[in-house]
């Protein structure tokens, strides 16, 4: 049973178009009811010619008799599926108005596509600036004159030699205005230079004849973004002319960028010059970091498609990318949707990869914005949204086309491979795997004895060496504290005079009384000696037992004066073993335990490896780090900011300590208190991809502060 064809509609308009980067002629449909234009190629003209005809195979006959194509039933099929699927044809005597509408509705997705669609994007219309144009066309051809290109040439050779001769005072003015003042005027300068910006699509578009129906907002996942509707372009029939009506926009507002860097360097200091540093730095980076982007359908894509010749350019490139990647994970050998030369596909399918990592960044940093900006779940709902529309939608209907090549995948040989890789990269994601938790960390004896001064004194004499193996009971120094000394003299005197007193006492009554007095005083005076005298031992401090010992300053001297308990020197026990201290993350101390084996390397090698085992791994999370040595300001791994003084850590860490392993000694003569190096402990085994997820989880979580 032939196909019969529905009449297309009266009102429809073909335009001819603007030749393809092949030679291949174009026309354009202009659907006026609906203000769309559709692209057509040569075989799809054809088609539409003989539609009177009335069944596919009468149209495709005729086509072989009156050209040199070769279409088939099934290719006219696919271009009355197109002419049908966009309503250009009209509707038959029996179609109600609910079957219109149902096949509105089928076009356009239910009701949560809808509320999708339109989160993604949406307009809003605020004026209808086509007569307003129009008025304003003698006033706007000077800026399309020669003259004007040529003086805005000379602009910016000008400008940009002054910005190069006094580049010092651009920087330090660019980092004055990075306050909330200068945010605020960079916001104000930046609405007024895109309603410019437009402006400059209106124009260029009035002149080249066009009709310019609307101006207004654009939503792009709701961040709003000026709109000019230019798509009365269509009807242009040279590709240069829609090149200028899409890069008029960029034009304009590098010409405001050109003028205000020129005022910038000639205006005196004042709002004026700093009006127009704020206006030309807003329109050279608005420019060519959004606007001239290629990868979002900005001036950027439509300059870029229109100079290449390729229409619906992402959509193409889409297409052909999706085809490589079956033909890379499977070897189908299908054709792919559009032949190209091997350099111009390869180009487009990097295009089409560039293109998706480009608006998955995109639009997770919007979520992102809006999420810490605005409400917290607002944030994570758009978040989610956006990785099911962008990342789970397209996977899902890429799945769904590979489940529609079952059976060719299944015969192709090249699955086998695809299915080891896959197979492997499971394994490798989620199976777990020996990963040893690595972090910088610092070893030291777990025996010392540190020696101070117990109050500001002066060095007399140091008895033994750095480095120097002293005994239990050795004096390793001798210190001077004169105010200890006058008082000891003077009690020492008091001590003497007390006791010529007791000891000429008489008999009588009274001096039995002075007798006593004499000898009270003398009990609280050699107190007071003997505690004086106690003291002064910790002036000539003792080793408590055998070691070695090592002086902070190596350069210490006799007759240096040293400041209340300041650090002289440290005793190393004799055969002491390592104690290893290091701080990890929440993540890494997960994967440890007491009774883990490690491994310490100290930098530079001054150590032979040391081999430990977990001791202990802290439960609460430390408020400062004490060791500075572990900070990233010193070449540690913990993140750390000063605060009062203390390092404190950006990120929670625990303290992990570590003891050597079957009684492992430190050797002797090192002169050293602590090293630092590097330590691998073998620690639970995880699936590496697991690590990523949990770490994206907990990130969540931690954000969403329920």
């Amino acid at each position: 049973m032939q196909l019969q064809l529905p009449g297309l509609r009266q009102e429809l308009v073909l335009l001819p178009g603007a030749a393809l980067a092949d030679g291949q002629p174009t026309w354009t449909v202009h659907d006026p009811a609906r203000g769309q234009f559709f692209q057509i190629d040569w075989p799809s003209f054809e088609v539409l010619s003989r539609w009177h005809l009335g069944s596919p195979a009468a149209i495709a006959r005729d086509i072989e008799d009156h050209t040199t194509l070769q279409l088939g039933s099934a290719d006219v099929e696919q271009v009355i599926k197109f002419v049908v699927s966009n309503q250009l044809t009209e509707a038959s005597a029996g179609q109600t108005a609910r079957q219109l509408a149902d096949r509105l509705a089928k076009t356009q997705g239910g009701g949560l596509n809808w509320l999708l669609h339109h989160y993604l994007f949406f307009r809003v219309p605020l004026w209808r600036p086509d007569a307003w144009l129009t008025r304003w066309q003698s006033v706007a051809a000077i800026f399309y004159s020669g003259l004007f290109a040529w003086l805005t040439g000379g602009a910016l050779v000008l400008g940009l030699a002054q910005v190069a001769r006094r580049g010092d005072v651009f920087t330090a003015t660019l980092v004055d205005t990075l306050n909330w003042q200068g945010l605020l005027a960079y916001g104000l300068t930046l609405f007024a230079v895109k309603f410019v910006h437009e402006l400059g699509h209106g124009f260029t578009a009035k002149r080249m004849g066009c009709r310019v129906p609307t101006m207004g907002i654009a939503f792009l996942v709701l961040w709003p973004v000026a709109y000019t509707d230019t798509n009365d372009t269509w009807r242009l029939t040279q590709r240069l002319q829609r090149l200028q009506v899409a890069a008029a926009g960029i034009a304009t507002e590098l010409v405001i960028a050109v003028w205000a860097t020129l005022a910038w360097t000639l205006l005196p200091d004042g709002t004026l010059r700093s009006a127009a540093f704020v206006l030309a730095t807003t329109s050279w980076v608005a420019t060519l970091a959004v606007n001239a982007s290629p990868f979002m359908r900005f001036d950027g894509y439509f300059m870029l498609s229109d100079w290449l010749g390729m229409p619906n350019l992402h959509d193409r490139s889409f297409a052909l990318a999706r085809w490589k990647l079956r033909e890379w994970l499977y070897a189908l050998r299908e054709e792919p949707p559009e032949v190209f030369a091997p350099g111009k596909q390869r180009a487009l399918i990097a295009f089409a990869w560039a293109t998706w990592l480009y608006r998955l960044v995109l639009f997770l940093g919007i979520a992102v914005l809006v999420y810490h900006f605005f409400i917290k779940l607002v944030g994570i709902v758009l978040f989610a949204v956006e990785l099911i529309w962008f990342v789970a939608g397209p996977i899902a209907r890429e799945f769904k086309q590979w489940w529609a090549r079952r059976e060719a995948i299944r015969a192709s040989r090249r699955v086998r491979v695809t299915a080891f890789a896959l197979v492997a990269g499971v394994l490798l994601f989620f199976v777990p795997w020996p990963s040893p938790v690595t972090a910088n960390a610092l070893l030291r004896p777990a025996e010392t004895w540190p020696v101070f001064a117990p109050s500001g004194s002066r060095l007399d004499a140091l008895t033994v060496a750095h480095g120097q193996q002293v005994r239990a009971g050795d004096v390793l120094l001798s210190l001077q504290a004169p105010d200890l000394s006058v008082r000891r003299q003077a009690v020492l005197a008091k001590v003497g005079r007390m006791r010529w007193q007791a000891a000429s006492a008489g008999l009588n009554d009274d001096g039995r009384l002075q007798w006593l007095r004499s000898e009270g005083a003398l009990v609280t005076a050699s107190a007071e000696l003997a505690s004086i005298d106690a003291e002064m031992l910790l002036y000539r401090p003792q080793a408590p037992f055998a070691g070695q010992v090592l002086y902070v300053d190596p350069d210490l001297h006799a007759g240096q004066w040293l400041a209340r308990k300041e650090k002289i020197a440290v005793l190393v026990r004799q055969g002491a073993v390592p104690l290893v201290e290091t701080w990890l993350d929440e993540e890494a101390t997960a994967r440890v335990a007491p009774g883990d084996k490690a491994l310490f390397l100290s930098d530079g090698g001054s150590l032979s490896a040391v081999h430990l085992k977990v001791l202990a791994v802290d439960r609460d999370a430390s408020r400062t780090l004490p060791r500075p040595e572990l900070s990233a300001q010193h070449g540690g791994h913990v993140v750390t900011r000063e605060k009062a003084g203390q390092l404190v850590p950006e990120r929670a860490v625990y303290r992990v300590t570590l003891g050597a392993e079957d009684g492992q000694t430190l050797p002797h003569g090192l002169g050293q208190q602590s090293w630092r190096g590097g330590l691998s402990i073998q620690g639970r085994w995880v699936a590496p991809g697991m690590r990523y997820l949990n770490r994206a989880a907990g990130a969540l979580l931690e954000q969403t502060g329920f």
